[in-house]
């Protein structure tokens, strides 16, 4: 019996042959009182939220009474493996009808069109190689049109076991009723009388091709959702763990919190964690999309799923299991993969209806050409060809597999979109604000001079600065401690002023450090020589210090520009972006970074809930915005943009409040998105145009007798493999620039 799970169940959907499938299942789930489904044709699983009182094997249920199989997905490798049994089952069909199909055309063919050939139970013949063809290889169409028809409803498979039964039965029945009827065109000539046996040839042929058509569909969807997975595939399966000074492999699935284990060269990281012995170079590509190896050595930050190209490294674990960086990372992918677009919604009302109108359309164009005079047979011709041409399969395809592959090419590179949403709102973005500090610079300052006015001394107020800051958790906060050493005094009293500085007593005086507008708005007067020494500055940002009510020094500290700023910015305004740079920092100590990186707007000055604001007033204005920030200070910010894109801190990737994650600190990652989503988007636009497009000049053209049924069951079954192969073109997008060497 299956319990009731915490949070969204996840289903391996079974069974489901085109979009129209999919739809059936979504609104049969979404009937449960309190549910909400989605349906995804080409990754074959349902995401289901699941009320209280209501349980998984419920959910499994409904799938079931909708003619389906269901199962709770727990592991990629049983996908996998089911995936694997489908395309095998598929290859045996069509070998069968391959073997058979091939010689009933030659024979048939040349029968109907040279009659002195014909001998003593030809016909037979025929029928005896046509029935392995049309009911083992077709078993699949019609399996699904007989649970179809139990269900009352219709799909793709409907058109297809009509159109081969239909021809399948009308060469018999021809056969059988002696109705030599006239000659027809076959594309290459006429037929002499009494080829109607032809038509088990159109059963067979048609069988076949669609046959190879989902064969290789089907593989190509297993290679599109073998991408998405990929990540998960990364993660060492075994892990070295040090007991006792013992070396002891184990599952890596058994590693704990606070473990030692040891990482040979060539090995990957089973977790992550941090170095505590040895240094080495990791090779993050798999994880950041990096190519240059990064040097590691004790107290450095690892990720699992990197590999180890130096020295043996000692690793204390700190998140494993579902925790580590590359776990939510896959975990995201998926996730996003399985989320629909707003044009694949549409797309699935219109499968929903597509079918039921096809049939209502044969039915017309058969009775539409025996009420103008045409033979049974011709009209009989049309209607099949109908039925075989209207398939919506690259309709159902377009957008779900190129969603998958780009997304899936996007977390290759180290940039996790969380959802479709993201890619479209990304195509309409005009404006892109950046973050300065650990989004364009790299968010790890040092102090570079210090300052004492009056009577005070530099050590001094370096020394009263580093105790209250040392409470603090802020990047200059972090410098300032940094420089002024060990052996400070403590701090009582200490309150963080959020986006301006922080307070606390100091050997029973109290001290202030901040900017000049706290020291303003404490009533604190900043001296002349202060201000001076502030304007400056330059690219350095400044802090005062105040002891007792009167400001006694300043400090300086300055932060490094990621190497990749300048170019990626670069690269933001060739793709026609307006860029602008949000800084809490000073005007002058804003504007020399933008200078640097090229960035001609700055807005500074701001405090963290003031960016909300800033991004409201570019919004209001009519632009369509991207914030890019560090996700944490950055949070609202990001939640208020069109689209936020969030520079991610440690393993803990899926705390962001944002639509894109960045892994990799390089700030190409943002351009790289941008390119990638407008790709993804341009594929899915053509893909749909293709299916429309097949759709809308094909029916007519079968609808007029121009259309053969077995060219109609090529042209269908290749439509299909186009749209899939066009959306698996997008794992071959690489960033162009020289720091992917090619890869």
């Amino acid at each position: 019996m299956t319990t009731a799970v915490d949070g969204p169940v996840e289903l391996a959907v079974s069974g489901m042959t085109c979009a129209a499938c999919a739809a059936r299942v979504e609104r049969k789930l979404n009937r449960l009182d309190g549910v909400r489904a989605s349906v995804n044709y080409a990754t074959e699983r349902a995401v289901v939220h699941l009320p209280a009182g209501l349980s998984a094997g419920d959910a499994v249920a409904a799938v079931r009474q909708a003619g389906y199989d269901a199962r709770v997905r727990h592991r990629a490798e049983d996908d996998r493996a089911a995936h694997t049994a489908a395309v095998a089952d598929l290859r045996r069909r069509l070998v069968v009808a391959a073997v058979l199909a091939i010689p009933l055309g030659n024979l048939s063919i040349s029968l109907a069109l040279v009659p002195a050939l014909r001998f003593p139970g030809w016909e037979a013949l025929c029928v005896l190689l046509a029935v392995p063809v049309a009911g083992y290889s077709a078993w699949p169409f019609h399996r699904a049109a007989l649970r179809n028809l139990r269900h009352g409803s219709s799909s793709m498979d409907t058109l297809v076991s009509l159109g081969v039964l239909a021809s399948f039965g009308w060469a018999v029945w021809s056969l059988a009723a002696g109705s030599a009827g006239p000659g027809y065109w076959l594309g290459f000539g006429v037929t002499a009388e009494g080829a109607d046996a032809v038509y088990l040839d159109v059963a067979a042929g048609v069988t076949t091709f669609l046959l190879a058509g989902r064969y290789f569909e089907t593989r190509s969807r297993r290679n599109a959702v073998g991408l998405l997975t990929a990540l998960a595939g990364l993660a060492a399966k075994d892990a070295r763990v040090l007991r006792e000074g013992v070396e002891q492999s184990l599952p890596a699935a058994l590693l704990r919190v606070g473990d030692l284990f040891v990482v040979r060269p060539g090995d990957a990281l089973p977790a992550d964690g941090v170095v505590a012995e040895g240094a080495s170079a990791l090779d993050t590509a798999a994880i950041t999309g990096e190519s240059a190896p990064v040097d590691v050595g004790p107290g450095d930050r690892v990720v699992g799923g990197t590999v180890n190209r130096g020295g043996r490294l000692v690793v204390r674990a700190t998140e494993v299991g579902a925790n580590t960086q590359l776990a939510q990372m896959s975990a995201l992918a998926e996730q996003a993969a399985q989320r629909k677009a707003a044009v694949q919604r549409l797309v699935d009302r219109v499968c929903a209806v597509f079918v039921p109108v096809v049939l209502v359309l044969a039915a017309l164009v058969l009775g539409g050409w025996l009420a103008t005079g045409h033979t049974a047979r011709e009209a009989f011709t049309a209607a099949v060809a109908v039925l075989i041409i209207a398939c919506p399969c690259a309709l159902g395809l377009a957008t779900p597999t190129a969603l998958m592959v780009g997304v899936a090419r996007a977390a290759q590179l180290g940039v996790l979109v969380k959802g479709p949403e993201a890619l479209e709102a990304t195509r309409s973005v005009d404006t892109v604000v950046l973050d300065k500090t650990g989004t364009v610079t790299a968010g790890r300052m040092s102090v570079v001079a210090t300052a004492a006015f009056g009577d005070a001394d530099e050590r001094e107020v370096l020394r009263w600065a580093g105790a209250v800051e040392a409470a603090s958790e802020h990047p200059v906060a972090a410098a300032v401690v940094s420089a002024a050493g060990a052996g400070l005094p403590a701090v009582t009293g200490f309150e963080a002023l959020v986006g301006a500085g922080a307070r606390g007593e100091v050997d029973g005086v109290p001290v202030v450090v901040g900017t000049a507008g706290l020291m303003a708005g404490l009533g604190i007067t900043v001296p002349p020589e202060a201000r001076r020494w502030l304007a400056g500055l330059g690219a350095a940002t400044g802090v005062l210090v105040a002891r007792a009510g009167a400001v006694v020094g300043g400090i300086a500290v300055r932060d490094t520009v990621r190497p990749s700023a300048a170019d990626a910015v670069a690269r933001l305004h060739a793709l026609g972006l307006r860029t602008v740079l949000l800084t809490g920092d000073g005007p002058g100590a804003a504007r020399a970074v933008a200078d640097e990186v090229g960035i001609t707007e700055v807005v500074a000055g701001v405090r963290p809930a003031d960016k909300v604001a800033a991004v409201e007033a570019l919004r209001a204005a009519g632009h369509r915005v991207a914030m890019v920030g560090d996700g944490v200070n950055d949070g609202p910010a990001l939640a208020a943009a069109d689209l936020g894109m969030a520079v991610a801190r440690g393993s803990d990737v899926a705390a962001h409040a944002a639509d894109v994650i960045l892994v990799r600190e390089d700030l190409h990652a943002v351009p790289d998105a941008v390119e990638l989503a407008n790709r993804t988007l341009d594929t899915i636009r053509g893909n749909l145009v293709w299916a429309f497009g097949y759709n809308a000049a094909a029916i007519p053209l079968a609808a007029s007798g121009l259309l053969n049924p077995l060219i109609a069951g090529a042209a269908m079954s290749l439509s299909s493999v186009l749209v899939v192969a066009n959306s698996l073109r997008l794992r071959g997008y690489r960033p162009p620039r020289a720091l992917w060497d090619g890869r």
